[in-house]
């Protein structure tokens, strides 16, 4: 009811027009007449009319006889007309719909009385008339039905029936019963009421592995599907065949041809990442390979393949592609997933496994490098350029006048930076031309200096040993463990005949030298990460199981429990897992409290990475240690399990975990932190949920838990510095805690690895001023510095490859390694197991991008690279990445940058362009005339 002042406001206007008569009566009723009926054009007026004649005719509610049934269907096809045909802006309802709005309530209360009416079903004008009117029904109860009762769901079906009973008695329907020409808005509509009728009838206790308590509905949903793929509506063909659980209908439909399978597989492989159950997640990522492999796109079902870990299907795969270059691309996005799998019956087999090993990565590395002009070896003191600091680094000091003392801690860091500079260039300033470096650091220092001599020659396994095989017959312990070390990591992710890593540290497995063992156990879990070799994980489960006890024991078998992590990862290895489980619940609690025992929790979380549900035995076993360890080791498993799903639930029980208010024996509630990075990792919206989590954390959690923030921040962001995350780390990094600073400048490191930021190289160098006094924080500034320039800017520790599809195993697996190392910094990275840094080097990778010829000559050609923009369920051809710059290749690409063909000479066999692509020649292609 209006308030007392508006209806007086009425009044007044009413007597105004009262007095307007007087004058005028004739504008007075005209503007009366305006107001009180609303302007209608003529053939509006015309259209109405029209249709409550029909709707007259059809109700025939005087039941006149001259209006016979077909009279009554000529009047109901002029209504179906008129809605089929209806046309009007996307903004407005059609004019039919609206005009036949006031009937609605007549036609239900008909359709009722004739769904009653027994006769009605032996006669087939009147079953015709029932049947047409349920259609027009279900149409209208689109707008005007209750949503809550499915109305225009309810009325279609009973139609189908009535059409299916006609069909029995040999009526010809011609297309009457078509529900695409009721229009597209129609269809959608009727598909949200299916998908909502299914779930109720699930509920209601029918069966959804068995399609008879759901006939009718997937009658409909075979109509529907191939409606929406012909029109271009992949993205909700799919939705609709989710929610009726029959994605396996999408194997048999004819509609999906080579111009649209492409869109049907992206949307399939993102929709994937929401899926909360592991079995929905394997369906469609099988659907989206089989759809691939119907096309004959091979790269792109070995993507499909690898990504839901169905390794199974790569013999397969190459035995169906005929195609010699696409069969090579396939290598190689093998060798670059590390996937351990060799060719025996194909013609040039050789050639293909030598790709999959990686065998020519380091010959086409160091082309690219000359390339760039980047060939000229660095120097630690062209990294920390001191002579821009206030203080002045270990060299190029002011006062020249005083000697310089070299400290055996520094010397350590510019090992280290050496060695991740010139990672894998095959020459240094420092080890490469004389041995002078080497006695420059003692004990520990010497390992960690001869064994850099791995990362300089990374790759390049024939060279490598050459140089490195004089220092394996040192008389130092130290130099002859990092030399076997150092083999190791030369073999990293290549594969080669002589099987040189294991031929040369099998024997220091089996001797009685502690530091060998440790070398040649961290040695092999480098070179073998992700091969799963039978023997050499044989060889170091032996380690585990050795009886002996006590710190030496307990490290070697760490060590060795890491490195079987490393090498099964994501294979869900039970032996191995149960050897470490048995060593965990076996061992005093004296060696559970060893810093190291961490190694052995990680390298059976590694066992399951990204396996889901397959950890829950092993888990339930864990469960039952009852020392602290117990809980930690839990943890690990369970965030390893479901590293990059995505998983919500898992999300919240890390959270709930770091609920409780520890500041001691709190080791559990880091690794839930480092948990809730892993599991977000490499999915968009969860990362970013992520972020405003961290926040939370950092303001209202403990010490413990802050520590580890900043190293989930680091594993959310590998290789990819934003602005806002190098931020917060660079506020971190001048916390008054020393364990905090020390995490957030080490994740500085991780977070800008291989990328030479320049605001990042400032921060540090800041920063090496400001802890100029405190020699931890400095060495893990000068990591963080040699971390940055890795590679000199060509080599990415990014583990998500292959246009942010796949994730590579054994590069978690050594990010992992270094993060759950931060958690107790001073008894492992900057005590004596520094070397436990090189495992790094499964994770680098060059972030090039080379255009090859058939024969991998080079060929270099123009592309487009800009930042990727999601395409996915878009309509037309929208433009994947924004911002390009057109280069010649090689060219490097950035963690979320994009490349694209800047010709159309060429094709890519690749759909991806990352890595090593080969092309061919178009055959359609036309030169320009030149004018």
């Amino acid at each position: 009811m209006a308030p007392k002042d508006e209806e007086k406001a009425v009044k007044i206007a009413v007597t105004t027009e009262k007095d307007g008569e007087k004058k005028d009566g004739s504008k007075g009723n005209k503007k009366i007449v305006e107001e009180d009926t609303p302007t209608m054009s003529e053939e509006d007026q015309e259209l109405k009319e029209r249709l409550e004649t029909c709707v007259s005719t059809l109700v025939n509610e005087e039941k006149e006889e001259a209006v016979t049934v077909p009279i009554r269907l000529k009047a109901l096809d002029v209504i179906v007309t008129e809605l089929r045909s209806a046309t009007s802006s996307m903004t407005s309802v059609p004019k039919p719909l609206k005009f036949l709005r006031p009937h609605f309530s007549v036609l239900k209360t008909l359709y009722n009385l004739l769904t009653e009416d027994t006769a009605v079903a032996n006669d087939k004008d009147y079953l015709s008339l029932r049947a047409r009117l349920a259609d027009v029904l279900s149409v209208l109860a689109m707008t005007m039905g209750n949503h809550e009762d499915r109305e225009s769901l309810k009325f279609k079906l009973s139609g189908m029936k009535d059409y299916d009973l006609l069909k029995k008695g040999g009526a010809d329907l011609g297309t009457d019963d078509n529900l695409g020409s009721w229009g597209h808005e129609y269809v959608r509509s009727l598909a949200g009421e299916i998908g909502q009728d299914y779930n109720s009838r699930v509920i209601d206790g029918a069966d959804p592995d068995t399609d008879e308590p759901f006939a009718d509905l997937l009658g409909m949903v075979d109509v529907i599907v191939p409606f929406h793929i012909s029109h271009n509506a992949e993205a909700e063909a799919v939705d609709l065949l989710i929610e009726v659980q029959r994605l396996k209908k999408l194997r048999d439909l004819d509609s999906i041809d080579e111009k649209n399978y492409s869109r049907i597989c992206l949307y399939l492989i993102k929709t994937a990442d929401y899926m909360s159950d592991p079995d929905d997640l394997s369906e469609m990522l099988e659907i989206a390979y089989y759809l691939f492999v119907k096309q004959g796109q091979y790269f792109d079902a070995l993507r499909a393949a690898l990504r839901s870990g169905k390794e199974e299907f790569i013999p397969e795969l190459f035995s169906q592609c005929e195609d010699p270059l696409m069969k090579k691309q396939m290598c190689l996005l093998l060798g670059r997933h590390r996937v351990n799998f060799e060719l025996e019956d194909e013609e040039d087999a050789d050639e293909l496994n030598e790709l999959i090993g990686n065998a020519k990565l380091s010959e086409h590395f160091l082309k690219l490098a000359q390339d760039l002009d980047v060939m000229e070896a660095k120097t630690p003191e062209d990294i920390y350029k001191s002579h821009l600091a206030e203080t002045g680094g270990f060299s190029r000091r002011r006062d020249t006048g005083a000697a310089h003392v070299d400290s055996a801690r520094a010397n350590l860091a510019s090992t280290f930076v050496n060695a991740f500079v010139n990672a894998g260039f095959g020459e240094d300033k420092l080890m490469t031309p004389d041995h002078e470096w080497l006695y420059k650091n003692k004990d520990h220092g010497m390992m960690s200096a001869s064994a850099s001599l791995g990362s300089i020659l990374l790759w390049n396994v024939e060279e490598g040993l050459t140089q490195i095989d004089k220092f394996l017959y040192s008389s130092e312990d130290y130099v002859k463990a990092g030399a076997a070390l150092a083999v190791g990591i030369l073999s990293s992710g290549v594969r080669n005949d002589a099987d040189p890593a294991l031929a040369l540290l099998s024997e220091h497995i089996e001797g009685d030298s502690h530091i060998m063992k440790c070398a040649a156990c961290t040695g092999l879990g480098i070179a073998y990460a992700g091969s799963g070799r039978e023997e050499v994980t044989s060889l170091l489960t032996t380690v585990i199981e050795s009886e002996g006890s006590g710190p030496e024991a307990m490290l070697e078998a760490s060590l060795a429990g890491l490195a079987l992590g490393m090498i099964c990862v994501g294979q869900s290895n039970e032996d191995v897992g149960l050897a470490i489980v048995e060593k965990l619940m076996e061992s005093s609690d004296e060696d559970l409290d060893h810093s190291h025992a961490r190694y052995l929790c990680l390298g059976l979380g590694l066992l399951f990475l990204g396996k889901m549900e397959l950890a829950d035995a092993m888990l339930e076993a864990v469960k039952t240690i009852e020392h602290k360890i117990g809980k930690y080791t839990a943890v690990i498993l369970e965030t390893c399990a479901y590293a990059g799903s995505g998983n919500v639930l898992k999300v919240q029980e890390m959270l709930h975990h770091c609920a409780e208010h520890l500041t001691e024996n709190a080791e559990h509630q880091a690794a839930a932190v480092i948990g809730i990075g892993l599991i977000t990792m490499g999915e968009s919206v969860g990362s970013e949920m992520a972020l405003r989590t961290f926040d939370h954390l950092l303001h209202y959690c403990e010490l413990p838990i802050k520590r580890a923030v900043p190293l989930s921040l680091a594993i959310l962001h590998v290789s990819n510095p934003e602005f806002a995350v190098i931020d917060q780390l660079s506020r971190l990094s001048h916390d008054p805690d020393g364990e905090l600073s020390q995490n957030a400048i080490l994740a500085m490191g991780i977070v800008s690895a291989g990328t030479n930021n320049s605001r990042v190289a400032g921060l540090l160098r800041q920063l090496s001023e400001f802890y100029s006094k405190e020699a931890g924080h400095v060495f893990c500034v000068r990591i963080a510095q040699g971390l940055l320039h890795m590679g000199k800017g060509l080599i990415s520790l990014n583990p998500i490859h292959s246009d942010r599809m796949l994730t590579n195993g054994p590069a978690v697996g050594a990010l992992l390694t270094i993060l759950h190392s931060c958690l107790d910094l001073k008894s492992t990275l900057l005590d004596k197991s520094h070397y436990l840094l090189y495992y790094l080097t499964c994770a680098m990778n060059p972030r090039m991008l080379i255009t090859v010829n058939e024969d991998l000559s080079w060929r270099p050609v123009t592309v487009r690279v800009g930042q990727a923009v999601e395409t996915v369920g878009q309509a037309g051809k929208p433009k994947t990445i924004t911002g390009f710059q057109t280069h010649s290749t090689p060219v490097l690409l950035g963690t979320k940058e994009r490349a694209e063909l800047g010709t159309e000479e060429v094709l890519s066999v690749s759909t991806v362009l990352e890595g090593i692509v080969l092309l061919k020649d178009n055959p359609d292609y036309e030169p320009e005339e030149e004018k």
